[in-house]
């Protein structure tokens, strides 16, 4: 039994992001929300969030009526490249410098079978 949970427009960069990601990947949910939880990265609070959603949808679907938190893993979860909002700044010369202010989506797919690589 699968759960999904998807954040979207996530005000990070997506490599900042996908540095979380790769910590929990395969994981199980208590020991990734844990690692979360302690990680001083700035892109942790999102991937939790959306992580907790996702347990959550889990917990409310009908099958799920004898499920257990120490049951799920993350099976999937990939950061997606969002729109990227275009600023300028003043440049030497009178020229322009460009600024990209990038956003990201984030897709948890967590199930009750343990991941095998």
């Amino acid at each position: 039994m699968e759960a999904k949970a998807v954040a979207r427009y996530i005000r990070m960069s997506p490599r900042k992001v996908r540095q979380v990601v790769d910590i929990i990947r395969g994981r199980s949910v208590e020991e990734a929300i844990n690692l979360l939880h302690f990680t001083t990265k700035r892109g942790s609070s999102p991937v939790e969030k959306v992580l907790r959603s996702a347990v959550a949808n889990a917990m409310n679907k009908e099958e799920a009526s004898k499920l257990e938190l120490e049951d799920l893993f993350v099976k999937t979860i990939c950061v997606d490249q969002g729109p990227t909002m275009r600023r300028y700044n003043p440049g030497p010369m009178g020229r322009a410098n460009l600024i990209r202010k990038r956003f990201c989506h984030i897709t948890v797919v967590v199930s009750d079978e343990p991941v095998t690589h």
